[in-house]
């Protein structure tokens, strides 16, 4: 026969064999096993302009004049308006601080009211301005007694048009905080806004940590982004796990995230250089991560630096570490330390009275990178530290370790962090990974997963990967007890990302969630308390199950995915439970190609569907859509 007559023929062939009926068994009277209570949480770092751009509110870029790139103030630009003149340039040796000494120099040779001058800032790829809402800017200046008060403004780019203005009063000649605020009236919502600062006389004056907020998640001060914080609540997320990967480490080891700096008032805040090609404000210090667990009510997981850069670089165990081991044991005081403390004083000076829960931290991150094979004694040397004054904590390994001194190490006191960055068809044959792994051994953080395929933010076919891969998590959720999906925002501009296929994407107006973000917030927010055994017969290699109990509501939550092109009929047996005769909840996430996807310009083409099941049965066949993940919730009593 022919190829081209028996293609067909082997197609049809397929499909039949594609649709036969999958069984799935699900034990309902013996639970195997617990779920772990921070089984799906969240892992950021500043990466794709997620904080600076993004999370962290601030609407000026560059505040501090320490972002240089050619021979520009990078983000702000001089006025000249009328025949005033005038010159910006950056000081590098005038500052209100230590921590800040750069400056932007405004030079006035003439100006006057009709003929202002002064200089403007862009934002992150434009500012968002509401109508009728008030923005609170402040500023550190210094200037001649002749330069005069200060006028600020917000503006349209294309326009011109003023969108609110105020005035503030005129400069000493030694440093000081100005504050203001700017009140828009009854505009058009935009991003296309910028910021500008004029004075109307001739003079000197020096600028930095200029500063402007919107209105942020909860009034928080120094605060956040409220869409993205809704969307991130959205998720029910147990635990944060910060500072982050990379941005813990830096590229050298005078780059890595040191958390003293980034506590107390913004102008003691030095900031620093990331991995990712930008310079970190340090807005998102470690106050605010502590503040952003305790409003989502997430577990913090701490990461904290081990002596080991992207670049290589290490500090060796013994006495170079201890400072750094100590920084460790300081940090931990300021998060649960009390007046009495040196470090939990401090934080009461920061304005957080009460002290935190600390559970978990990670020593370092992405240790398996470290070619020098010095870990396994650094992270001893953490682990004895921190064990002797906090042995309540618990702490997770970077990568594996041995046990370099067996009598203050505990293999059963370990979680070992691991990284699976993968494409959909490499989840779809992992999905057992951890079901014969020893039920009683070391436990394990997926502290940064995805299935790489879409940009900026992930497809459906990457929401079908990950929702695949989960349902072995769920499954092993005894042992699994900790998994975090990363990146988890990009800023979509041209230049705002680093790493594609990410999970939350925005602008400076919007924001949007990929088909994965609706998988994490489908699967976090239907879990029970306790696993289910479950069994899979079935011809479809792209057909998965889990489900899990909630003994308090005995309530059933069944997660099914189709990952295949053609819909697939399933019995589902319900075995032990008494004859059901109910309506089951069903959330579907699904679409016609694995392409589609969600977008700025359309962020909601792909989002899940609330359907039902009628006179549900302890016995039912029910058929899967293609290309989908449900949620089916069913409830015994």
């Amino acid at each position: 026969m022919r190829l081209s007559l028996l293609a067909p023929l082997l197609f049809a062939a397929l499909a039949v064999v594609a649709q036969t009926n999958a069984i799935l068994s699900i034990d309902t009277e013996k639970p195997i096993a617990k779920v772990s209570p921070t089984l799906y949480g969240i892992m950021s770092e500043e990466i794709n302009y997620s904080y600076d751009g993004g999370l962290y509110a601030e609407l000026v870029s560059n505040r501090t004049f320490q972002t240089i790139r050619g021979p520009n103030l990078e983000h702000w630009t001089l006025i000249q308006n009328g025949d005033s003149r005038a010159n910006i340039e950056l000081d590098k040796t005038t500052g209100p601080t230590a921590a800040i000494t750069h400056s932007l120099k405004l030079t006035v040779a003439a100006a006057t009211a009709q003929s202002d001058a002064g200089f403007y800032n862009t934002g992150y790829w434009g500012m968002a301005l509401h109508p009728n809402t008030e923005y609170q800017g402040s500023f550190y200046a210094k200037g001649d007694s002749t330069i005069g008060a200060i006028t600020a403004r917000l503006v349209n780019d294309t326009t011109g048009a003023v969108a609110a203005t105020t005035t503030i009063p005129a400069l000493t000649i030694s440093w000081q905080q100005y504050k203001f605020t700017l009140k828009t009236g009854n505009i058009s919502i935009s991003a296309d806004n910028h910021l500008e600062l004029l004075v109307q006389n001739p003079g000197t004056a020096w600028f930095t940590l200029i500063s402007l907020f919107p209105p942020t998640y909860k009034n928080e001060r120094n605060g956040k982004r409220i869409d993205l914080m809704e969307k991130l609540a959205a998720m029910h997320p147990a635990f944060l796990r910060f500072p982050g990967g990379n941005y813990l480490e830096g590229d050298h080891l005078n780059e890595h995230f040191e958390w003293k700096k980034t506590v107390g008032p913004l102008v003691d805040r030095p900031t620093h250089m990331t991995p990712w090609t930008y310079r970190s404000s340090d807005g998102m210090g470690l106050l605010e991560f502590l503040t952003w667990c305790e409003t989502l009510h997430m577990e913090p997981l701490l990461a904290v630096f081990s002596g080991y850069s992207l670049r290589q670089e290490f500090i060796p165990a013994g006495k170079q570490l201890e400072p750094y081991v100590q920084d460790a044991l300081d940090e931990i005081e300021y998060i649960t330390g009390d007046a009495s403390t040196r470090w939990g004083a401090q934080r009461i000076k920061d304005g957080h009275p009460a002290p935190f829960q600390l559970h978990y931290m990670e020593i370092g991150n992405e240790e398996y990178h470290d070619e020098s094979g010095t870990y396994d004694a650094r992270f001893a040397q953490f682990y004895k530290a921190i064990k002797q004054k906090y042995p309540e904590i618990k702490l997770v390994a970077a990568a594996p370790v041995t046990l370099v001194r067996p009598d203050i190490l505990d293999d059963n006191d370990r979680t070992l962090h691991t990284h699976f960055y993968r494409t959909a068809q490499q989840f779809f044959t992992d999905v057992h990974r951890y079901d014969n792994f020893d039920r009683n051994g070391t436990k394990i953080l997926v502290g940064e997963w995805a299935t790489r395929e879409g940009s900026p933010t992930t497809n459906l076919g990457a929401a079908l990967g990950d929702a695949a891969w989960m349902t072995g998590l769920e499954r092993n959720s005894d042992i699994v007890v900790m998994a975090s999906y990363a990146p988890l925002f990009v800023n979509v501009n041209p230049g705002g990302m680093q790493w594609p296929s990410d999970l939350i994407g925005y602008d400076a107006l919007t924001s949007y969630g990929s088909p994965s973000y609706y998988v994490q917030v489908m699967f976090s927010t239907h879990l029970g308390d306790r696993i289910l055994s479950t069994r899979l017969d079935t011809n479809n290699p792209r057909l998965f199950a889990a489900a899990t109990y909630n003994s308090q509501t005995h309530r059933i939550y069944l997660k099914i995915v189709n990952a295949s092109s053609i819909p697939q009929p399933i019995d589902i047996r319900l075995n032990g439970a008494a004859e059901v005769h109910s309506v089951a909840a069903v959330t579907t996430l699904s679409g016609e190609s694995t392409q589609q996807t969600n977008s700025i310009t359309d962020p909601t083409r792909v989002i899940p569907i609330i359907g039902s099941i009628p006179n549900l049965r302890s016995t039912f066949n029910y058929n899967v859509p293609k290309y989908s993940i449900q949620v089916i919730d069913i409830d015994l009593e």
